[in-house]
């Protein structure tokens, strides 16, 4: 596991929906400008984990949680947590793309004028940036106040992507973000975690092995709201140290 710069750690974190105990005593070590990829089979927990990091999950109601998520060594759910300022540090990017119906321009500027920007000049520069950083800039420069909703399906996920990056995270949680995509609008979105991981930690839930296998640094593989292996993504699909993660990799389940 990565041995310095963790920017994430869990510590024998359990979390409950009502009495159901969605996770099982997670202990991970996240590390800073790497890509994390979460995989398992449907209802393992890997999604719930994710979302455990920003506190989405709290929006669920009747959920509970045991020990710690330190982000840069510093607890997530100790009761002073600003919980928007940590959703801004932690953006998140879900499996179908959810621009808003507005403009290119307005979607990506919402969340800096929510933070308080609203000098146009910034904003613009804000935008552009955004939007190069997300590889769409080249595609939408002449057509920012075209409505969000009319772009494919893939630039609409490049756009939200470039509406996370617009308030300046730190750590990119991205939810199967490419599972509503064709291949070729999927590629481009691994190419984008590929640029990305330069300037920003990046935790990614697939159900898809190979993209696993070609986008991240590390892999965990949850069953049933455990973590049964985490390792060098090489090593976890070439060498598993249990059982559980070859029968899975192998086809053997799942």
């Amino acid at each position: 596991m990565p041995e310095k710069n963790n920017k994430i750690i869990t510590e024998n974190l359990n979390f409950y929906y009502g009495k159901f105990q969605a996770l099982k005593d997670i202990n991970i070590k996240i590390g800073e400008k790497k890509v994390t990829a979460f995989i398992g089979p449907s209802g393992c927990g890997k999604s719930t984990f994710l979302r455990t990091l920003n506190r989405m999950n709290d929006l669920l109601g009747e959920v509970r949680i045991e020990g710690k998520v330190l982000i840069d060594d510093s607890d997530i759910y100790r009761s002073d947590v600003d919980v928007v300022t940590l959703r801004k540090k932690m953006g998140m990017v879900f499996q179908s793309p959810n621009p808003f119906p507005m403009s290119i321009f307005e979607n990506v500027a919402y969340g800096p004028k929510i933070h308080g920007i609203k000098n146009k000049n910034t904003l613009q520069e804000i935008v552009e940036k955004s939007l190069k950083q997300a590889f769409l800039w080249d595609e939408v420069k002449d057509d920012l106040n075209k409505n969000a909703l009319s772009l494919s399906g893939g630039q609409q996920q490049r756009l939200c992507i470039a509406r996370v990056l617009a308030v300046e995270p730190e750590v990119l949680l991205m939810d199967e973000p490419t599972s509503a995509l064709d291949p070729i609008s999927t590629l481009r979105i691994e190419e984008l975690i590929q640029d990305l991981k330069k300037e920003y930690t990046i935790v990614i839930v697939t159900h898809n092995m190979q993209q696993a296998a070609r986008i991240s640094d590390y892999t965990a593989f949850f069953l049933n709201g455990e973590m049964v292996e985490y390792d060098r993504t090489e090593n976890i699909f070439t060498k598993p140290k249990d059982k559980r993660t070859e029968d899975y990799i192998t086809g053997r389940f799942g």
